[in-house]
């Protein structure tokens, strides 16, 4: 009864209609324009693309972290257990960063301040959320760095960013974001400038933690394998928008919309025989010239002419499969 209960909840963050510009000299760049995204609770949500599809301006956004200016949510409403965010007044906000929403950013050594310990540092993250002595949030913090698996807790917690390693380093980020047992954690490419050993433990520290507890996470990453191994459900981006959506094991075995296949024929196989590895022509629109209708068409080997004049609709094609693509509606509708 309890596991149906939870699996008639609404979403824990349901994001819609979400516009997100950066207003420059140019014109506005449009870097998440409608977009549609939803993270169930306790599952994890690959959100994947190519750099430059909007992905970090949606982390931020979630966060109420875009610089202003030039940046700004033009509309859209971002709703978190029930509240719609963007309505927050700024110290309710603030209270919810950390504590009910923490975010990995995608370079530790820039994330932490080099003349702190990065045990003071945790401990500044519970204290500003949580009204602890200094002696008990000292303890919390070594805890939490022997959670992540970081050696000689006691003394790495005394030791400051430089001192530690690429890997440890994105560690005591994952122990500041876990500090007050956030219900969505937002991870920002987390395995950016890790080698793929490094990778590998990162991310399956990553699903030790979910699993023993309710946390939704949201996974910002462009590497497909991580995605794979890790993610309950899959969004892929493009231009600002999802274009498709979809529990991870389908749309890895029947991708629908062109772009979505076009990176997964990008990933390498060791059994290709193929001399080349396949690339998807052409780069990703500059948010502040996108193209008429469906943003992909200029890369895309199905387009119409429909495609170049008409954004396509977002359809769901299977039961929790959605796709914005003219070329995969009529394909499966018969049209």
């Amino acid at each position: 009864m309890a596991k149906s209960d939870a699996c008639n909840k609404p979403p824990l963050l349901e994001i819609s209609d979400l516009h997100t510009y950066f207003f420059l000299e140019g014109g506005p760049s449009k870097a998440v324009e409608g977009l549609d995204l939803a993270v169930p609770r306790g599952k994890t949500v690959g959100l994947v693309g190519e750099s430059g599809c909007g992905k970090s301006a949606t982390s931020l956004s979630i966060m109420r972290l875009i610089p202003s200016p030039p940046g700004k949510i033009v509309r859209g409403r971002i709703v978190f257990d029930g509240v719609d965010l963007l309505s927050l007044p700024p110290d309710d906000m603030r209270r919810v960063r950390g504590r009910e929403i923490a975010m990995i950013f995608q370079e530790p050594m820039s994330s932490l301040n080099p003349v702190f310990t990065v045990g003071y540092q945790i401990v500044e993250m519970i204290r500003n959320h949580e009204a602890v002595a200094k002696k008990e949030a000292w303890a919390r913090a070594v805890d939490l760095l022997r959670r992540v698996r970081i050696p000689a807790p006691e003394q790495r917690a005394d030791e400051y960013p430089h001192q530690l390693s690429g890997g440890m380093r994105q560690r005591v980020m994952i122990a500041m974001a876990l500090a007050c047992s956030p219900k969505l954690l937002i991870a920002d490419e987390p395995t950016t400038a890790l080698d793929v050993t490094i990778q590998a433990q990162i991310m399956e520290l990553f699903e030790e933690i979910r699993q023993g507890t309710d946390m939704s996470v949201l996974l910002v990453t462009h590497n497909l394998g991580i995605v794979a191994q890790t993610a309950d459900e899959v969004a892929v981006m493009y231009a600002g928008h999802i274009v498709e959506q979809a529990a991870t094991r389908p749309l890895f075995a029947s991708p629908l919309h062109p772009y979505t296949q076009g990176l997964l024929e990008s990933i390498p196989k060791t059994t290709s025989t193929a001399e080349r590895l396949h690339v998807i022509s052409g780069n990703v629109p500059d948010p502040s010239h996108k193209p008429p209708g469906c943003p992909f068409n200029p890369r895309c080997p199905k387009a119409t002419d429909r495609c170049r004049s008409e954004m396509p609709p977002t359809v769901e094609l299977q039961p929790g499969h959605i796709v914005r693509c003219w070329e995969a509606s009529a394909g499966r509708s018969g049209n």
